[in-house]
């Protein structure tokens, strides 16, 4: 390709949005230009990455006997309905009508239609098991798009569905799939883990996300050789924190204007493990207060109280000051004994001894509260999982990292062939529900992880196979022998089937160099002075070695 034909407009600085060097260098770099918030446009040569990124994962696809298809993002409500998602998937949601009134959805995710394509196929156990995959445009409306393809609202995603004849079939299919990710992401370079998850919107039983390890990246992974999780997922051994072994009478205090754990914990001069932290959510699906009882030095774990209540992440927010009008409490001042809530105390409250917490009265708490004497509630593991809590295996402390989502794996079992009728005749004449798998890889998401962990200070330096081009010819001056020689260089490599740039614009070299070291070209070929010998400047983009070799070096090197 020649300079002059492309479509390229590198930046100088990005736009004022862009703060994670990934998302910077995508800008800058002319890969991806911004319509809107969270929608971009895939230039020329940030197509060419995505589609070597698509290449692989049709090949391990393929190699493992999964068919492509190509569904349509439009679809209908009835299907959504079928499943029972229309209702529960949340704003995310993107909803529209046609003409006539009928209700559509551009597709987050394509269980339905999968489930409708193979019950409308399928119909006896000999057809069985089968897997599909398709490479599509996904939409979600975020609230807050941010970092590009990181967390967008239009997005590239590979999603995959098996059905099976029963769980054991789920299972081998499951680990095929598991297995071919693996060899995905080891394919692309990226340094990645796999991790439980939790099932989220998707649903199913069994979970596994693969992590770009980055510290920029939004989930956090919670790990040590025995464990590795999600922190949405984590679960820790409880920790119990006593400074007294004998139980006390309940005792009131003043505590005027004292309403934060960190607040009380001064006042009273205790540390925060010994208070009861109080957090009430309103569920909306059973129109009801939740109240969730937490240690005062731990976070809440939303998704953990979702799974419990068995509503969905928007279902539930947090309770306001006028929702707490009708009862006997007071906002601020919240506590458990006398209050009449649906309540979810997480597991180590109940080992606490002597706690503090709220008295349900203005400017008071109380002391000495203990977990079956003064108030009782459903014990479960609510709270949020950090560094340093004690896995559950062997107790042993527990790491933090960050991670870049870039796949997920899920056992769905029979949740949509159940409610959407997807059956099969089994030896008996019996009619049974498939069993199904889900299994998804961010394409988009994963073209900025590459770059997010393939940059230096000069730009983007990705590996070889995934770079736009592999070499780019830069003749100091596109004119006399240069130009001869640089026109030579470029045909014969053409001939050679390599993929190659011939930058004969009318640029200074400065700013031509610059643009293939942002761009992340790994070969160049400087075309100079030395040409007078036929020998050129053969420089390595990763390693920024250089040294004149004849052209012929340059062309075997490259076709080697």
């Amino acid at each position: 390709m020649k300079a002059s034909h492309m479509c390229l407009k590198t930046l100088k600085e990005a736009p004022q949005e862009a703060v994670i060097d990934s998302h910077i260098l995508l800008l800058r770099s002319g890969m991806i230009k911004k319509n809107v918030a969270g929608v971009y446009t895939y230039m020329p040569l940030g197509l060419k990455v995505l589609n070597k990124i698509e290449q692989v994962v049709r090949e391990e696809m393929n190699a493992i006997g999964s068919e492509e298809i190509l569904c349509s993002a439009l679809q209908p409500k009835e299907l959504w309905l079928e499943s029972g998602r229309w209702n529960k998937y949340g704003p995310e949601l993107m909803r529209l009508k046609d003409r006539n009134d009928h209700d559509f959805c551009l597709g987050p995710t394509h269980e339905e239609i999968f489930t409708s394509i193979v019950r409308d196929s399928v119909q006896s156990y000999k057809e069985l098991p089968i897997s599909l995959y398709q490479i599509q445009t996904k939409y979600r409306d975020e609230m807050r798009p941010r970092f590009g393809l990181i967390r967008s609202r239009e997005f590239i995603m590979k999603d995959a569905y098996t059905f099976d004849l029963n769980e054991e079939g789920l299972n081998k299919s499951y680990d095929e799939m598991y297995k071919a990710y693996e060899r995905i992401f080891t394919r692309l370079h990226l340094n990645f883990t796999a991790v439980l998850a939790d099932t989220g919107a998707i649903g199913g039983n069994a979970s596994h996300q693969f992590m770009a390890l980055s510290n920029i990246g939004e989930s956090t992974i919670i790990y040590n050789d025995n464990y590795s999780a999600d922190q949405e997922k984590a679960e820790a051994r409880p920790d119990v924190y006593n400074e007294e072994d004998t139980l006390k009478d309940i005792e009131e205090v003043d505590t005027p204007n004292v309403k934060t754990i960190e607040e009380l914990s001064k006042f009273l001069n205790v540390s925060p493990k010994r208070i009861i932290k109080s957090i009430v959510y309103k569920d909306y699906v059973n129109n009801r207060l939740v109240l969730c009882l937490l240690r005062g030095d731990r976070e809440i774990n939303k998704i953990k109280v979702v799974n419990k209540l068995g509503v969905g992440e928007y279902d539930i927010d947090f309770a306001t000051a006028d929702d707490f009008k009708d009862t006997n409490s007071v906002f601020g001042f919240i506590g458990p004994v006398g209050l009449n809530l649906y309540t979810l105390v997480d597991n180590e409250v109940t080992t606490m001894i002597n706690a503090i917490a709220g008295s349900n009265k203005k400017d008071k708490h109380i002391k000495n509260v203990n977990f079956g004497r003064d108030f009782n509630g459903e014990v479960v593991d609510i709270r949020l999982v950090t560094k340093g809590d004690l896995d559950l295996v062997k107790g042993e402390p527990l790491k933090e990292e960050k991670g870049i989502e870039v796949g997920q794996v899920f056992k769905l079992g029979t949740k949509y062939s159940d409610s959407m009728k997807c059956l099969y005749v089994d030896q008996n004449g019996n009619s049974v529900p498939m069993v199904m798998g889900c299994y998804g890889i961010g394409i988009s998401r994963t073209l900025q992880a590459c770059i997010e962990q393939y940059h230096d200070e000069l730009g983007i330096c990705l590996p070889e196979d995934l770079a736009p081009y592999k070499a780019v010819i830069i003749p100091i001056k596109y004119d006399g022998l240069m130009k001869d020689v640089a026109d030579n260089l470029y045909k014969e490599l053409k001939e050679k089937n390599v993929d190659v740039i011939l930058d004969d614009r009318g640029q200074s070299f400065g700013v031509k160099a610059h643009d293939w070291d942002l761009i992340g070209i790994p070969y160049q070929i400087v075309v100079g002075r030395d040409a007078v010998n036929n020998q050129v400047e053969f420089k390595h983009r990763k390693s920024t070695s250089k040294e004149v070799i004849d052209t012929i070096d340059a062309i075997n090197r490259l076709t080697k």
